[in-house]
């Protein structure tokens, strides 16, 4: 891309490392936010670049801090729309406060339809996203809002294995659609778990499997691993039912309170996630393995700036 053009990239301070390589793979140059925290815990943003005409795109992902990050990036609109920026594209890999897209239960915010208010309202004129949780969070914008699958890569990655056995397991009802699109694009076999949440916390029992695992190596597909109490449910249901390996592809590694420790001592065999979401060193152990999404959204970048289709591209 012409780095003369007049398109600017701009990180927020939550996942450098994949700005940074949007950034390389686009051949552009990465503007940082200017962050101050004062000792009453506010926050200033600054833009240090002039972006008057400009198409900007801000990368900040949905990562600990969370609710710092999110106020960090509505400033962040605020002060590019005041600086006169001429198009507004928040890209967000991991969308905050994904998982509450709905009203389960009474007296609850719908807090994923909160962030889409807010980053309107901000002056947000498009938004860039990765595997929602749910696809209905896309309704929640009256701006553009463009979801990319990281499903091409995984695709890429398992082709290069031995799939002759395998089959695609999906973890609940909920997520069987994205999981049989995924097992198709792999020509292999699906099968679905009757996964129930009883209780308002993060883990669910596994009460039933539908489809044929035993002997078979399973690859559960999932949109995200957080606490990974759901995913070790799986594993111990799958390995009641007979399958002979397990590996699991999410594809935003949040790994949050106990996952990791869960995770690494389980009989899971791998662990594949994404660069949706910054994953430190003590984080890391010798099963998981993490796919650069980068080209992705440097693509995806590319299409808006230049006003193509992404539809062709990245359809789920």
């Amino acid at each position: 891309m012409n780095p003369n053009s007049n398109i600017r990239l701009i990180s927020g301070t939550s996942n450098l490392a994949l700005s940074r390589g949007i950034a390389d793979y686009l051949q552009l140059p990465l503007y940082e936010l200017d962050v101050i925290r004062f000792s009453n815990d506010n926050l200033k943003v600054r833009i240090n670049e002039s972006v008057r005409g400009d198409d900007v795109f801000l990368i900040q992902t949905s990562q600990p801090p969370v609710n710092d990050l999110i106020m960090e990036t509505l400033q962040a609109i605020d002060a590019l729309k005041h600086a006169s920026a001429g198009r507004i594209t928040v890209v967000l890999p991991y969308f905050p406060y994904v998982r509450s897209d709905k009203k389960d239960e009474p007296r609850i915010s719908i807090a994923a339809r909160l962030m889409a208010d807010l980053l309107q309202t901000a002056g947000a004129h498009r938004i860039l996203t990765m595997n929602l949780h749910s696809p209905q969070i896309q309704g929640f914008f009256s701006i553009p809002a463009d979801q990319i699958f990281a499903d091409k890569i995984a695709v890429e990655y398992f082709k290069k294995r031995d799939l002759s056995k395998t089959v695609v397991v999906s973890p609940d009802a909920g997520s069987a659609k994205r999981a049989a699109s995924f097992a198709a694009k792999l020509n292999l076999p699906l099968a679905i778990l009757d996964k129930r949440r009883i209780n308002d916390d993060d883990d669910a029992r596994i009460h039933h499997v539908i489809g044929e695992v035993q002997g078979k190596d399973a690859l559960v597909f999932d949109d995200e691993i957080s606490t990974a109490g759901s995913m070790i449910e799986t594993e111990k249901a799958l390995r009641e039912m007979g399958a002979s390996s397990i590996r699991a592809f999410a594809v935003h590694g949040v790994l949050a309170g106990p996952a990791v420790e869960r995770l690494s001592q389980s009989s899971i065999d791998e662990v594949v996630t994404t660069n949706t979401i910054s994953i430190g060193e003590e984080k890391k152990w010798d099963k998981l393995t993490i796919l650069d999404v980068a080209p992705l959204f440097g693509e995806a970048v590319s299409h808006i700036h230049n006003g193509e289709s992404l539809s062709s591209l990245f359809a789920g």
